[in-house]
Formats: C-alpha cells, sequence, structure tokens
C-alpha cells in the first residue's frame, strides 16, 4: 500500500462483488510517462458523460428523512475514504478504490430531466435530498454547474430541497438559495469531520479545509438559510476526541443544529478503510478497529436500519451522551425545521400545470 499526494484511498486493487478483474491504477499512458524518472505517477481524473433517464432517485429505507434524492456525479474528487457511496462504483466494473475518485461521472441532462418528472400529472412534493450520495459540490460542479441548474428549477417550482455537503462551493449559490429559505424551501447541512488540518487532509484529501466550510455555515446562515452541521463520521481514537470543541465552532458559526453519526464500512469500504489505517495510523490501527467492531456488534459494518446510524454498546452509547451534552452546553438542541410541501407548482409549460 503507498500513500498518493491529494488522494484518499491507497489501494485500487479491489475485489469486485459484481465480477469485475482486479484493477491497475496505472493504466493511463501519461502516468506511465510520468514515471520515466522515477515520479510517483498522477491520477489524472476523468469524467464521463452519463445519461439517464430519469434523475429522482426514490428510497423506502425507514431510517432515512428523505424518500428522493438527486446526485447530479457519480464518484467524488473529494476522495473520503470513509465514504459509504464508493462500493456504487462497483456497479460500472470500476474500484470503490481509486477509481471512486478519478473516474467520475457527470449528467448534465440533470435539470431538463428533474423538469420533466417534476411536470408529470400527480407529482406530490417532498423535500429532495442533494449529496446523500455522492458531493454536489465536489470540485467538478465549478465548471459543470449542474447542482445549480437543478435548484433553479426547484426554486422556479417552489419545491423543497435540502443539501449536505462538505465544500464551501455552496455559497455561490446563495442568491438561489436565500429566496427558498425565505419561504421556508431549504435547508443546508457542512459536514465536518476534524479541525486538525493534517487528520483532515488524509481523510479528505481534496475537500475544502475545514475552516472554509465553517465559514460557508456563517456565510448561509446570515443570509437566513437553515444551516447544520454534521460531525460525520465520528471515527475513534482518531477524531472522536474533537466532538465537543466541534460543536463548539458550529455554534459559533451559527449554525441552527447538528447531528452526527459513527464511522460506517459497508462492502469494499471496510478493507480500504483498514489500509487507509495502516498506511496513516499504523500505531492505532488494531484500536480503531476494535472499536469499530464494539459499536458495529462485532462486525466492521451494522447493515441493520436504524442501528446503522446510531452506533451499539458502550461506545454508541458513550458518543451519543457527549454529543447530546455537548449541544445543550453551545444552544443546539433544535432539530430540523420541516420544509414547506405546498408552494410546490409545476413547472411553465408542463402538462402538470393543466391540473393545478
Amino acid at each position: 500500500m503507498r500513500n498518493r499526494p491529494a488522494r484518499g484511498a491507497t489501494d485500487n486493487a479491489v475485489s469486485n462483488r459484481f465480477a469485475a478483474p482486479v484493477r491497475d491504477a496505472n493504466g493511463d499512458w501519461l502516468d506511465w510517462r510520468e514515471t520515466v524518472d522515477g515520479a510517483e505517477p498522477v491520477l489524472r481524473t476523468t469524467v464521463t458523460i452519463e445519461q439517464p433517464r430519469t434523475i429522482i432517485a426514490r428510497n423506502t429505507s425507514p431510517d432515512m428523512p428523505f424518500d428522493r434524492s438527486i446526485n447530479a456525479y457519480r464518484g467524488c474528487e473529494h476522495g473520503c475514504i470513509y465514504c459509504f457511496a464508493r462500493p456504487t462504483h462497483a456497479y460500472h466494473d470500476l474500484s470503490p478504490g481509486l477509481d471512486f475518485e478519478t473516474k467520475l461521472f457527470a449528467k448534465p441532462e440533470a435539470a431538463k430531466l428533474l423538469r420533466a418528472e417534476l411536470g408529470k400529472p400527480g407529482y406530490v412534493a417532498r423535500p429532495i435530498a442533494m449529496g446523500t450520495n455522492t458531493d454536489p459540490y465536489q470540485p467538478i460542479e465549478r465548471e459543470w454547474r449542474i447542482t445549480r441548474d437543478c435548484i433553479a428549477v426547484l426554486a422556479e417550482t417552489n419545491h423543497p430541497l435540502t443539501i449536505t455537503t462538505k465544500s464551501d462551493r455552496v455559497v455561490r449559490d446563495i442568491d438561489l438559495l436565500a429566496p427558498m429559505a425565505a419561504k421556508g424551501l431549504v435547508s443546508v447541512t457542512l459536514s465536518v469531520t476534524s479541525l486538525d488540518p493534517v487528520i483532515a487532509r488524509t481523510l479528505e484529501p481534496r475537500a475544502p479545509h475545514p475552516l472554509k466550510r465553517l465559514e460557508a455555515v456563517a456565510k448561509l446562515s446570515a443570509a437566513g438559510i437553515p444551516t447544520y452541521v454534521s460531525i460525520s463520521p465520528v471515527i475513534p481514537a482518531i477524531t472522536d476526541h474533537e466532538v465537543e470543541h466541534l460543536i463548539e465552532r458550529a455554534a459559533e458559526s451559527g449554525a441552527n443544529g447538528a447531528y452526527f453519526l459513527p464511522v460506517r464500512l459497508p462492502h469494499e469500504v471496510a478493507p480500504l478503510f483498514r489500509a487507509w489505517l495502516d498506511t496513516h495510523f499504523p500505531d492505532r490501527a488494531g484500536k480503531v478497529m476494535a472499536i469499530v467492531r464494539s459499536l458495529r456488534g462485532g462486525r466492521d459494518n451494522d447493515p441493520g436500519f436504524h442501528s446503522r446510524m446510531r452506533g451499539q454498546g458502550v461506545w454508541g452509547q458513550l458518543l451519543a451522551t457527549r454529543f447530546a451534552i455537548a449541544c445543550r452546553r453551545h444552544g443546539l438542541t433544535g432539530g430540523h425545521a420541516p420544509l414547506r410541501c405546498d408552494l410546490f407548482r409545476p413547472p411553465a409549460g408542463a402538462q402538470g400545470e393543466l391540473f393545478s
């Protein structure tokens, strides 16, 4: 295993549950060219256009606070080693390791598809979640602007929206989000895992600096947009000592509330995470995984509804108690305010408008 600058995974040779062969990360001739002088090959980000037939994904999970979501991209250049969306790349015969961070898919027709789906007769508005799988404001959004185009459609139709991101790029869209917030249509959550720049750089190598995310919380809050901080995931013996400080900084930045999740390691994420620990924290890798198994009922991962979000046993209760005390101390005890669904109107020109 080796650490690659500005990448999260240390490995790309992960067995694929869907019968894909083991992959070699150095497959591009440009990467090979750079090894001539003995330099570490640079893994370039590529973007493939995807043309789905629909853009709203549905779910019936009983522990999810939403039943529909939009993912403008597949894969995520932020490279968060713990990302539970990594296994989805296996569906494309790609590695959940470095491929997930470097071989991205974009859906440039997303706004057009969204407009069509919102205009269907009988469509009933419920909050749409963005950022539930991969980050809607990852670096390629700067050029592709797919997330912004989708928000524009939702703003036009008064459709409720929730956003979760690790990027301060979300402040670019305050001009769309603030008017929506004034109508009770939107909330934003910034994920801040650690304030230690060294830990953040290895955990989330291409995500913005944690302080930039807290600055984004302040700017969004100042614009009247309900904004929350997610301390997720909490990684025992790596970031858990920061829980109280993170809550304090979230409150100082004007957050309306906060929540946390213990680290989850589904499918291919577990071996990737173990390899990351061996590379960056070899002195405590065994301790970290022992606590993770304690949180997860003796396994690397607990897929059970509800329990997967909370953690089990003494460690799960300890984290929950510390978090609750810190939130009370800093006044972050309020939950998410419900978003309005009664203002929705189908897109202009849509067939559904005939029935409004």
